[in-house]
């Protein structure tokens, strides 16, 4: 069993607007630039260039459960699950993401990426509540 994190944030938009946000992969970058920097579709394939190559991203299909799970396969094939999350909060929301740190990597680089999610998750929230 893999060691986990939770963190949340709460934004002051609706859950719809907040949904919409994130389920346009186009805006990745825009919120979540220290991880996914630039991303381009092509045939149907979202595809982002790293350093280590090039990742392709996927979301669970649209739904009505505010279930944003992102699917990340490597270079090497491997896929990464990032569970999200987006629930109502009074006339807000709250948007939770689980970060797992897997076998090889260390506690240094796990604390690292659950610093850059807070990061991320604090871009996404200035966005969304200035438009």
């Amino acid at each position: 069993m893999m060691k986990s994190h939770t963190i949340s944030i709460s934004i002051k938009k609706d859950l719809k607007t907040v949904y919409e946000f994130i389920s346009n992969l186009e805006n990745l970058p825009r919120w979540a630039s220290s991880t996914f920097p630039s991303i381009k579709e092509i045939n149907g394939e979202w595809l982002i260039d790293t350093p280590q190559g090039q990742n392709k991203v996927k979301l669970t299909e649209r739904n009505n459960f505010g279930i944003l799970d992102h699917y990340v396969e490597l270079p090497s094939g491997v896929e990464v699950y990032i569970p999200l999350r987006v629930v109502k909060n009074n006339n807000g929301s709250e948007v939770m993401v689980t970060v797992f740190q897997t076998t090889e990597m260390t506690n240094e680089v796990y604390e690292k990426d659950l610093q850059t999610v807070n990061i991320d998750l604090n871009q996404l929230k200035t966005l969304i509540e200035e438009f």
